[in-house]
């Protein structure tokens, strides 16, 4: 509504390795007893299984990245939207966990609309999970967490049109371990995290935590309400593996994840506080008095709350054969209030309670003769159940004088509202809701031809069939004018309106792989991605009363051709590769000035990029890293297009780097010293199109750090810092509040800091 990564191989491979990862320091973590112990000095080969059966990283002729839980700790990635600094051509835009924005080379998957698809894939176990209100997952006792750039439906499904990010949680082994860690910071940061191993090589078990608390680093001069922009989450989960023989190896897991965060910042700077202070100051977010009645809660903030529960099962089943089954389901209940007007006022006071669930189902098949053809095929199904419900509330003589003109009679220079003085309030509320019900089922298959030591050939192609329910009710009353008090709301006066329709679609990929040595290859892929369209309803009004309006919005295509080089040559690591992509039907989110977000198609859209990284490791205690990429994508500059012609893409910078080192050295006895420090860069972005100036944010750079001691891998003490320089720099900008006249903005986290007491056993 705001917007209208050890039981299995570690993967790394393709056009980006991730920072601090040289390419000899990723292993199968089958190989070591305990990965979350491990230190990072430890060189092995690489292992990965990006196209299901395992292969070395460099033989993967797809750009995949891949952080593993070590890696993240040694940056300080302790969220997924931080990961984003360290991964070229990946951007997470996380303004709540309730909201987040996930972009791949220019491409965003962020609306909360339950009738649209998503475009970025995120997978969690293994399981579409990319709903976006349920999609947000807390990274915890994580195994590693892979990015999949380029269209990927045959490996990772149907809504990977432009990349996938796939989350593994850390799985069950042999033996008694765990691990608790206690942290302090500024802004009252307060973590408490861990686990617990036991078991042996039949029956293993894993109970993992999280709880993350922060006070908001934005003040909240409202009285009544908390400071914006704070932290409240706990995550639990539990994970059985079962092994009753060396070819058989099944996995439950169960997680739990709430978030009870304060309210987000929505600051406007047409009025006071912010117009005297800037975006950056204090702000004053009343919200309504009638919050709890009308919108659910009584105060701002999230109310979040997600069940998830996976079961996996693998069976090497005859030789050269292994059956692989992922069965998922996922619930999400999310409610959050927020004020879109980003003032005192008693104006565009919203919650949004999105519910949903999910199922997924799928098999698949894999072969391979250690020699020149291997293969996987098998089928998917996917089943969700959506809904989201965005009440209204407003004071009618409020907003009478705010609406479209935040001036003194909305805002007085004292920040009073002058409005609001005038006679007792005029109560006024309205809801709508609009859902979706979708089915998918798709068959896939992948093959591998090696005609030579040096050359493999790849193809394969997913046949996918789909149905998309959509319905919407709304109920939108007359205000004392005798219209609805916003501006073009229609009400279905309770009748819930309903649409379907079916699809299909083809999606191929085709892959070179080309050996130039043992140890450094060429590679290049052709790929078909796809948004699913969108059926789209809504009510318009008529002579006769209201009446739905239909406007199915055509399947996003695109064509991704891309080439490179990877490998590594004595203490060097990296990669650089060029792509290329062309769009048919660019599907866009505008937000009308009613308040609702729909779809709509932009036309065609082109995106160049190279992307390119270096890993360096001169000791064994020493690393430093560094990656970039530029990228140039864009809806087309040509009348067809209209109003967003040549617009950027939203959300992704021109270019964006980052570089840095890590030390892991000895003192002497069993005592070490570690260090990671890293500077990120990132151009301006723009948040919405057509692109404005006001609704951008320039260029910015950051700095963090992250370094302690550690005695025997047993004792930890770590300080960190994030945003070490206190760069003021944006979050998101323009919001529901620009279709009022009133655009907002969220500011990013100031300077974070703290320290952290780890103990491993």
């Amino acid at each position: 509504m705001f917007r209208s990564i050890a039981c299995a191989s570690v993967l790394l491979a393709g056009v980006s390795h991730v920072p601090a990862l040289a390419a000899e320091e990723v292993v199968a973590a089958d190989t070591i007893a305990d990965a979350d112990a491990a230190p990072a000095g430890d060189s092995q080969e690489i292992f990965v299984t990006a196209q299901k059966i395992e292969q070395r990283a460099v033989d993967v002729p797809i750009t995949i990245s891949a952080i593993s839980g070590a890696q993240m700790r040694e940056l300080g990635v302790s969220d997924l939207d931080e990961l984003s600094n360290y991964v070229p051509g990946l951007n997470i835009q996380e303004q709540s966990a309730n909201n987040p924005g996930i972009v791949i080379r220019g491409i965003t998957s962020d609306s909360g609309s339950s009738q649209q698809a998503a475009r970025v894939t995120l997978y969690y176990n293994g399981v579409d999970i990319s709903r976006s209100r349920g999609a947000y997952q807390d990274v915890y006792d994580i195994e590693r967490i892979e990015v999949v750039k380029g269209p990927q439906a045959t490996l990772f499904g149907t809504a990977s049109t432009i990349g996938a990010i796939s989350i593994i949680s850390a799985r069950p082994r042999p033996g008694f371990s765990g691990e608790l860690t206690a942290g302090l910071g500024n802004l009252d940061q307060r973590l408490l995290s861990g686990h617990l191993n036991a078991g042996n090589d039949v029956v293993a078990g894993r109970i993992a935590f999280a709880w993350k608390k922060r006070d908001g680093y934005v003040e909240n001069l409202d009285p009544v309400q908390d400071d914006l922009n704070g932290q409240d989450q706990l995550g639990v989960r539990g994970s059985l593996r079962f092994t009753p023989s060396p070819d058989v190896t099944a996995d439950l897991i169960l997680t739990y994840d709430r978030q009870r965060n304060p309210g987000t910042a929505f600051i406007t700077n047409r009025v006071p506080p912010a117009s005297q202070t800037g975006v950056f100051g204090p702000a004053w977010l009343g919200g309504s008095p009638l919050s709890k009645e009308v919108l659910g809660l009584s105060k701002l903030g999230l109310h979040r709350d997600v069940y998830d529960a996976n079961f996996t099962l693998a069976w090497d089943f005859a030789d050269d054969w292994t059956l692989t089954t992922v069965n998922g389901y996922r619930e999400f209940d999310s409610l959050e209030v927020f004020d879109a007007d980003g003032t005192r006022a008693w104006f565009l006071e919203f919650a949004e309670d999105a519910k949903g669930h999910q199922i997924n189902h799928e098999t698949r098949f894999a072969y391979d003769n250690g020699e020149s053809f291997r293969t996987s095929f098998g089928w998917n199904f996917f089943h969700e159940k959506n809904s989201q419900t965005v009440p209204f509330s407003s004071d009618q003589r409020v907003f009478a004088a705010c609406a479209a003109r935040p001036g003194p009679l909305c805002i007085a220079p004292d920040g009073s509202v002058p409005a609001a003085a005038v006679g007792a309030p005029i109560p006024y509320r309205s809801i709508y809701s609009n859902r979706g019900e979708n089915d998918s089922y798709s068959v896939f298959a992948d093959g591998t031809w090696t005609p030579t030591p040096a050359l493999e050939l790849t193809a394969g192609a997913r046949v996918l069939i789909e149905k998309r329910r959509s319905g919407y009710v709304s109920d939108v009353p007359n205000a004392l004018n005798g219209r609805p008090l916003i501006a073009n709301q229609v009400s279905t006066r309770g009748e819930l309106y309903e649409v379907e329709d079916s699809f299909s679609a083809l999606l191929p990929r085709f892959n070179i792989l080309y050996r130039l040595s043992d140890r450094v290859n060429a590679y290049a892929t052709i790929s078909k991605g796809r948004r699913s369209p969108t059926v789209q309803i809504a009510a318009r009004s008529t002579a006769a009363g209201p009446v739905p309006a239909i406007t199915n919005i055509p399947e996003e295509n695109v064509w991704n051709y891309e080439a490179g080089l990877k490998g590594s040559a004595g203490i060097a690591s990296g990669s650089i590769g060029v792509f290329y992509q062309k769009y048919d039907n660019f599907q866009v989110n505008r937000t009308l000035d009613n308040g609702t977000t729909v779809t709509e198609s932009a036309g065609t859209a082109s995106n160049l990029g190279v992307e390119a990284e270096l890993s360096l490791r001169p000791t064994s205690w020493l690393r430093l890293f560094a990656n970039g990429a530029w990228i140039d994508g864009g809806i087309d500059d040509k009348a067809a297009n209209g109003v967003y012609a040549g617009d950027r893409f939203r959300l992704q910078p021109k270019v964006q780097a980052s570089g840095g080192f890590t030390i892991d050295a000895p003192l002497g006895g069993d005592l070490r010293v570690f260090a990671t420090p890293s500077v990120t860069y990132r151009s301006r972005i723009y948040f919405e199109v057509p692109n404005t100036p006001e609704i951008s944010q320039e260029a910015v750079t950051l700095v963090n750090v992250r370094a302690g001691i550690s005695f025997a891998d047993r004792y930890e003490l770590a300080a960190f810092a994030r945003n070490l320089l206190d760069e003021d720099y944006l979050l998101d900008a323009g919001n529901t509040g620009r279709a009022f006249g009133f655009p907002t903005f969220i500011p990013a986290e100031p300077r974070l800091y703290g320290l952290q007491l780890t103990a491993r056993f």
